[in-house]
């Protein structure tokens, strides 16, 4: 078997914890040719791509290098679980079959395809509902294997959600789901969804059901973005403020130094009072 050092840029709550995996360093005195056949430097992040470059020229000398992973823009193979993400992440599919302005995967990964199915509990899966209802189910199946808590943070899109669906996310009794709130065209699928959840049994008080909410792009404010906070509250779901990145992974400016984002990515803030439920203006304009 192969012995294929891995080395990531930056440590994340993803990255494996195996005895190859390497962060953000060069070869260690037992690193050498006789036990190395290659190296793997992967890169979540585009504003990682310098610092790879820079790993890579350290770790040539020791065994043949590649840098790979999604800020390469290049395209998935199967998924090996452990191998790039820490054991229990899984990945069942790649790409999507939408081409949203703000999104990479569609130019990365192509349309929707399956992949073998593999064990693990927290779903990463670019869009996990675009795939056949037979793929859904066999994911499902794996779920209720499992031994840990369920988790859905790759994000599910609320437009392909259907009432079965609902139904057997909530057999496998989820830690967290991911939808998102990206664009206007979001909203009201939402609120169709939230509704299905909560039909199925899921409860707001929860706060298992969660919204990845895009805020910071060109032309945002800061009343925009929280006037979506709340309609993501009223919707039933918990939002969770995501930055707006170019392609090069640049935030706007504007937005850098905010305590905006930070304060609405904490359940525990969102949700401390009453009156958030009611009026989250009341924390969006708090201290920004």
């Amino acid at each position: 078997m192969s012995r294929i050092i891995r080395v990531f840029p930056r440590r994340t709550k993803a990255t494996p914890i195996d005895e190859l995996v390497r962060i953000n360093c060069g070869p260690e005195m037992w690193d050498n040719q006789d036990q190395i056949d290659e190296v793997h430097i992967s890169v979540a992040f585009t504003k990682d791509l310098p610092e790879a470059e820079r790993l890579e020229k350290q770790w040539r000398h020791v065994a043949p290098v590649k840098i790979g992973g999604p800020a390469t823009g290049e395209r998935g193979g199967d998924f090996v679980p452990g191998m790039y993400l820490k054991k229990g992440y899984v990945i069942t599919s790649r790409g999507c079959p939408n081409h949203c302005w703000f999104c990479s995967v569609p130019k990365r990964e192509g349309n929707i395809r399956e992949l073998p199915i593999t064990e693990g509990w927290n779903v990463l899966d670019d869009n996990l509902l675009a795939c056949s209802d037979s793929h859904i189910m066999n994911v499902f199946a794996m779920l209720r294997k499992q031994k840990r808590s369920v988790e859905f943070t790759g994000g599910l899109e609320a437009a392909r959600m259907k009432l079965w669906i609902a139904e057997e996310l909530r057999v496998v009794k989820p830690k967290q789901i991911f939808f998102a709130y990206d664009t206007p065209d979001d909203l009201e699928p939402l609120r169709e969804a939230g509704k299905m959840l909560i039909n199925a049994g899921f409860t707001t008080a929860s706060h298992a059901l969660r919204c990845f909410v895009l805020c910071g792009y060109p032309k945002d404010t800061i009343d925009k973005a929280a006037s979506r906070m709340s309609e993501a509250i009223d919707a039933g779901f918990t939002p969770m403020a995501m930055l707006w990145q170019d392609d090069k992974g640049a935030r706007n400016p504007e937005w850098i130094g905010r305590r905006f984002q930070k304060k609405w990515a904490r359940p525990a803030i969102i949700h401390k009072t009453p009156q958030i439920a009611n009026s989250s203006r009341e924390l969006s304009y708090a201290n920004l």
